[in-house]
Parts: structure tokens; sequence; C-alpha cells
């Protein structure tokens, strides 16, 4: 932890919880952004007349243009910087958010999902970069579970008035008020973030920070290097990390797309009904993402490896997650959504991969490797929606799409125990 003095008798500043306060508003308003279609989803569906196989095809396609950007999206973070970079992805998001609003046909809708998934690809490798660049070493789970939470914490909250809205207002309202709140965003963002050496950090807090392993100094406007970015592909460690952050988004966009629709069709439930129940899981993963942070921080300082302290919460929380498929088996819709979010706060516990992303990336790729990571993450954007859309227009039933979700956890608990290897920085001959 960065201590609360140094030798000079001047009291550091707390400068980089302000700089993390940015990126987990940034985060939430991010999540809401692209997830608000699945809570739209149930009336979408009937008035444009979309079936649960079309409705899969476009939840994915937001994570077909996100998925391909991640790559040019990181590399262009490290051409130009964190500050340029997010105020460019939030307000362009965020446009493409307010023009939902006024489709009229699947094409229309379709694309631009694509441009929100274009617009939103640097967005978390930007968190990483905020982390790293601000923070300590034993500082960063927490730091990446708190931005996290954002991702969880706007649907935990704001369900019932969602769904109130949408009860009163239509499906269209969600879209108008979101995109509107990230288009003021962007104007917060642009005045307040600022990089370490450019920020109102005193110089002690700056000493503390670089001693506690930030990369404060590393380069942060690199070209992008093809073949450095085909040796990083190379490593055991991003494959290990990539195939397990896979795993762990499948379980998150399950319930970022498909969960709403589940609780109406499968279990039958009223909009009231839906908006309360729907809080239970999100608020768990929130609960989760802040535990597992705070618990792989807390080790490492008690002199655990980071093999230990960095993998063991995320390989504990997958093979918690596994358990969704246990909604199967029951009837009681308070039993079910209390498996459900005991898996979802499991998923909490897996999402801190962005942590290794820190711990991991080469020096001078903090962009790149974050892109290729989230690339890897949200190819289970393009898969679960599409498999589970399949799966409920072949069979009517989500029984299946469960036991996939929970099949897919489990094989990301193999790749962390058994790909991933040590933690430790890459290093590129």
């Amino acid at each position: 932890m960065v201590s609360s003095q140094l030798g000079s008798g001047v009291r550091p500043t707390r400068v980089r919880y302000a700089m993390l306060g940015l990126i987990a508003c940034g985060t939430l308003i991010n999540y809401l952004d692209r997830t608000i279609l699945g809570v739209a989803a149930p009336m979408l569906t009937r008035e444009l007349g979309i079936n649960a196989a079309l409705m899969g095809v476009i939840f994915s396609a937001f994570s077909w243009s996100y998925a391909a950007a991640q790559v040019p999206g990181g590399a262009f973070l490290d051409r130009f910087g964190t500050r340029l970079t997010y105020v460019l992805s939030v307000g362009f998001w965020s446009l493409f958010t307010l023009c939902q609003a006024f489709v009229s046909g699947i094409t229309g809708l379709i694309g631009l999902r694509l441009a929100l998934g274009v617009a939103e690809s640097p967005c978390f490798p930007a968190n990483s970069r905020v982390v790293a660049t601000w923070f300590p070493r034993d500082e960063r789970a927490f730091a990446t579970g708190v931005y996290t939470v954002g991702e969880y914490i706007g649907l935990a909250f704001l369900s019932p008035l969602l769904f109130a809205a949408i009860a009163h207002f239509g499906w269209r309202s969600l879209f108008v008020g979101a995109g509107a709140v990230g288009l003021g965003f962007a104007l917060i963002w642009w005045k307040h973030y600022r990089d370490p050496r450019e920020s109102r950090a005193n110089q002690a807090e700056l000493d503390a920070i670089v001693a506690g392993g930030a990369l404060l100094d590393q380069p942060l406007r690199q070209r992008f290097d093809w073949n450095a970015a085909g040796r990083l592909l190379q490593t055991r460690q991003m494959w290990g990390i990539c195939l397990g952050q896979f795993a762990g988004n499948s379980t998150l966009v399950f319930f970022l797309t498909w969960f709403p629709t589940y609780l109406a069709n499968e279990r039958h439930m009223d909009w009231l009904k839906i908006g309360f129940f729907a809080v239970a899981p999100f608020i768990a993963a929130s609960v989760g993402v802040l535990f597992g942070g705070w618990w792989s921080d807390r080790m490492l300082a008690r002199g655990h490896s980071p093999n230990v302290a960095r993998k063991l919460p995320i390989i504990l929380g997958l093979l918690l997650a596994s358990s969704i498929v246990a909604a199967n088996f029951v009837q009681s819709d308070t039993l079910v959504i209390a498996i459900l979010s005991l898996a979802f706060f499991a998923q909490g516990m897996a999402a801190l991969g962005w942590t290794l992303v820190s711990d991991l990336a080469p020096e001078g790729m903090l962009g790149v490797t974050g892109g290729v990571f989230n690339l890897a993450a949200n190819l289970a954007g393009i898969v679960t929606p599409l498999v589970v859309g399949a799966i409920v227009a072949a069979t009517g039933s989500f029984f299946y799409a469960l036991a996939f979700i929970g099949g897919v956890a489990l094989l990301g608990a193999f790749s962390y125990i058994f790909i991933l290897g040590d933690v430790r920085r890459i290093v590129l001959d």
C-alpha cells in the first residue's frame, strides 16, 4: 500500500482515486449502453416482429465489431494516450446509443449495434492502462474490482427504474436517456482526466506509486509493432488468460442479454416482478467483484505469490459459476434467483482478469495486450447470444442454454489451472 507519508514529510495526495472514480463511472455507462437492449428485448421483439434466433443475431452484432476493433483500438490507445482515446470513445458510443431510439427495422438496429461495438472497443484497454499507470501493484486488483463493478451496478440498482420506464414510456425511452447521460460524461472526462505527470498529484504520490510498481514512466505513445504483436500471441500466458476470460464472459453475456427474456418467457414473470428479481443477481455480482479484488490484494500483501493471489479467486469463481445449471431443476422463482445470484457472484469474482493484463503486459504494449485480451473475452459476446438463441429457438426452452453456460465456466477454470502458468511480466525477445 502507498505510505501515508514519505521521507520528505509531505503527505501524498490521493488523486489516483479520483481517476479511478472516473473510469468506474465510464464503465457503468459503457455497460448500461450496451446492455439496455437486453432490458428492451421482450417488448422490442414484439413490436418489430423478431424471433429468438434473430434476436440472438442482434445481441451478437455488437460483439462482432467490438471484438474486431480491439487490437486497432488498443493500438490507437498506445499511440494517442488515454485522455483523447476515452473521450472519443464515450462520445461516439453515446451518440450511437441515442440513435437506437429511432430505429424502425432490423437493418438499422444491427447497423447501430455494429457502430456501438467499434466505439466502445478502447474502453477496457484504457481502464487497464489507467490502473497500471496510477496504482501500485498491491492495489491493482481492488482498483480493477472498483471499476469492473460498473459492469453490474448500473443494472443492479437501475433495473426497477428501467422496467418502470418501459412500462410507462416504451422501450425507446431507455436509449434516449442512456445516450444523453453518456454525452454529458464525455465532457466531464475531458475536463478532469489527466495522466499522472500532468495531474494535480504531488511528487510524494508520484514517488510512492512508482515505488509500488506503477508503470508511470514507461513510454505511453507507441507505434504499433506487428512483429511484437505476433510474438505476444504465441505466449502461453496470453492463451491462458484469453481462454479463461472468454469463459467468464460467457456467464456475464448471458445475464446482460438473455436474462430478462429468460425471466419473462421461461419463468413467466410480469414487468414489475422482473424488475424486482433482476436486481439480486447484479447486486451479488457487484459484491463478488469487490470481494475478489480485496481478497486478491490481501493475499498478495500477506506474502502469497502472484500465482496464488491473482489466480485463486478467478479459478474458484469460475468453478462456482458453473452452478448456474442447477436453476434447471427447481420450480420456485425465489430459489431460481438465489441460484442465479450465486452464479453471478462467482462470475464477479472471476472478473479480475484485467489485473493479470496489468501484471503480464510487455513494456510499452499495455494497449495492444489489453486489446488482444478483450478480443478473446468478447468472442463470448458473439458466441453466447447466438448459441443461446439457437437453443431456445430449437427447443423452446433455456434448459440446454444454462447447461452450455455452466460447461464453458468449467473450461475457463481448466485454462487458468493448466494453461496460464506463472504470473509474471512477458518479455518478448
